[in-house]
């Protein structure tokens, strides 16, 4: 008997396989509107009834191809001061280094089902987060947003909008602009 390791995936599971990472891709270049599943099925180079046969539509296409695990770093064992600038730089990191992540953003500004993965995406990993940083773990999602706010609000001037200064100043500028405000949102007491 073989051991799992040396038996070949299913062609089911590389069938899938194709089919989200021509999704990544063509989400990423053409945004969620102007995606098709015929583009995607030509892209896995598989007819598009297999992308509906496992996918269902567009939507359960981006949900599935939309999974995303932000590799957040370890908060809870550092020292308090340097939760937010450990936290951005982790993000602008995330931003310049994955095209995938940057296209849910740009989705999730124009679409609801884009929106509503990056919800889920932070309730299932912003959040657990915060709550084992702040002082109140309650405040959790409040402080959570707050610091959306100020990530969101640079990834999309930076990296969606090209906005000059944003675009101008160095990683080690944003971070110092933003890690106080990150920081204070995360440790700070309540005001």
């Amino acid at each position: 008997m073989t051991s799992d390791a040396a038996t070949p995936p299913r062609r089911s599971d590389a069938t899938r396989a194709a089919i989200l990472e021509a999704a990544r891709e063509r989400f990423a270049a053409d945004g969620y509107e102007r995606a098709t599943i015929r583009a995607i099925a030509r892209d896995a180079g598989i007819d598009p009834s297999m992308v509906m046969r496992y996918y269902g539509n567009k939507e359960g296409l981006f949900a599935a191809a939309s999974e995303f695990d932000l590799r957040l770093p370890e908060l809870g064992s550092m020292p308090a001061k340097h939760i937010g600038a450990v936290l951005v730089s982790h993000f602008l990191d995330r931003w310049e280094g994955d095209e995938v992540l940057l296209a849910m953003v740009r989705v999730g500004v124009t679409n609801e089902a884009g929106a509503q993965r990056l919800r889920q995406m932070f309730a299932e990993q912003v959040v657990p987060l915060a709550a084992g940083v702040c002082p109140v773990p309650a405040e959790a999602p409040r402080r959570a947003a707050l610091v959306g706010s100020q990530i969101l609000g640079m990834a999309l001037a930076r990296y969606v909008l090209h906005i000059p200064p944003a675009v101008d100043m160095t990683k080690e500028e944003v971070v110092a602009w933003l890690a106080p405000t990150v920081q204070r949102y995360l440790t700070a007491e309540s005001p």
